[in-house]
């Protein structure tokens, strides 16, 4: 029933020509999972701007683990499925599904000193920026340059909106979707592409400064205190419309980037994901031959690069940063801390089942790359869980 309606084709038929006559699987996959691409643009861009990647120097450990633990997993695959036709597959075991890999850490609490979440979450970040350029570059199929440049056309503009200072997010919205990523969905470079690239030229800055706003609530507070009271519950409206305006002013104090970062998260978080969860995710054992589980090294290759390749390479670049004198862990990140995430960075989970859908076409290559990432993602996070799970010092 789930399989049928997913390979249903809603599409556009004029003149007889079909035109985004695509499956609701495809339409999950490169349209609902663009807004998670493009929530994931929009942190990419606050962290540069004022967050850990602001001063590259300081978080020179935690990316050169992001990128020890995103080369270490993929060599990993190709050794096991080199001169294979599923060799291209080496991107798979590369991916950390952050929300996932964060949700495990903050639920120890106190257990996990802040320097390792610190640490995990500029991984995270940098690994989400490694995954976006390893699709762009290497999972693309044929490639409409024509699309591509009407794409760029139309991010040009969103472009020139914030440089002449234009903060209507409906605008961005419009050009964003119905230009940019549309063209992208055309042009055979894979949609979530633009959703990085359309969330880069948000404007991160407000309409109305700090300073302004500031003084602007306090007089509304005085003017507040001064209206007219009732002995009711309800306002006056002459109240109401003061509120009114702190809440418009609230709204223009607070950049575009960071209003639509927060109002989209529990969209994507409760909403995108699980849809697409449920569309990717099912492995039927009913029937499930185990000789076709093992026929390749598929499976193999994808547990092995995430389980192993994940924390060797972390732990890796950790100790190989130190003994160049690039970077320095804090006194409180034991080898015990570092390994408990590098496991942790092995929970796959959406991220590798995404390139999963990007490599393979083949089911039975899908199934065994999905059961590599489940393998891997509970095993790898049950020993980080461990690790990371140590007492608290009492007094």
């Amino acid at each position: 029933m789930l399989s049928t309606f997913l390979s249903y084709k809603p599409g556009f038929l004029i003149n007889g020509k079909d035109y985004l006559n695509f499956s609701v699987e495809h339409w999950i996959n490169d349209g609902l999972m663009s807004m998670f691409f493009f929530v994931v643009g929009l942190e990419l861009k606050r962290e540069f701007i004022g967050g850990e990647l602001r001063d590259l120097r300081k978080v020179t450990l935690p990316i050169m683990a992001a990128i020890f633990g995103m080369l270490l997993p993929a060599a990993i695959y190709t050794i096991f499925n080199a001169g294979t036709p599923t060799s291209n597959g080496w991107g798979i075991p590369m991916a950390t599904d952050i929300a996932f890999a964060l949700a495990v850490v903050y639920m120890l609490g106190e257990r996990v000193p802040i320097s390792a979440k610190v640490f995990l979450t500029t991984l995270a970040i940098v690994d989400d920026l490694g995954a976006v350029v390893v699709i762009a570059l290497f999972y693309t199929s044929e490639i409409s340059v024509l699309n591509i440049g009407i794409g760029m056309l139309f991010l040009g503009v969103m472009l020139l909106g914030n440089r002449l200072g234009v903060k209507n997010v409906l605008f961005y919205g419009i050009l964003g979707i119905g230009g940019v990523w549309l063209a992208f969905l055309m042009s055979g470079i894979h949609a979530t592409i633009s959703a990085v690239l359309a969330a880069m030229v948000i404007p991160a800055d407000s309409r109305i400064p700090e300073a302004v706003f500031i003084a602007r609530i306090k007089k509304f507070t005085t003017q507040f205190k001064l209206a007219e009271p009732n002995d009711v519950r309800t306002l006056e409206p002459e109240q109401l419309e003061i509120l009114s305006k702190v809440k418009s002013d609230s709204v223009h104090a607070t950049p575009p980037l960071q209003r639509l970062e927060h109002s989209l998260h529990p969209l994507v978080s409760f909403f995108i994901m699980p849809i697409f969860a449920l569309a990717n995710a099912g492995v039927s054992f009913i029937d499930m031959d185990i000789s076709v589980l093992f026929a390749n090294n598929v499976a193999l290759g994808v547990i092995f690069g995430l389980f192993l390749g994940k924390p060797l390479g972390i732990i890796f670049a950790v100790w190989f940063t130190e003994k160049i004198g690039f970077g320095k862990r804090s006194h409180d990140m034991t080898w015990r801390t570092v390994a408990g995430v590098g496991f942790i960075t092995t929970i796959g989970f959406t991220m590798s089942m995404f390139v999963t859908m990007l490599v393979f076409n083949s089911p039975e290559n899908y199934i065994q790359s999905k059961i590599g990432i489940f393998t891997a993602s509970i095993l790898g996070g049950i020993i980080g869980y461990t690790l990371l799970n140590r007492k608290i010092p009492t007094n």
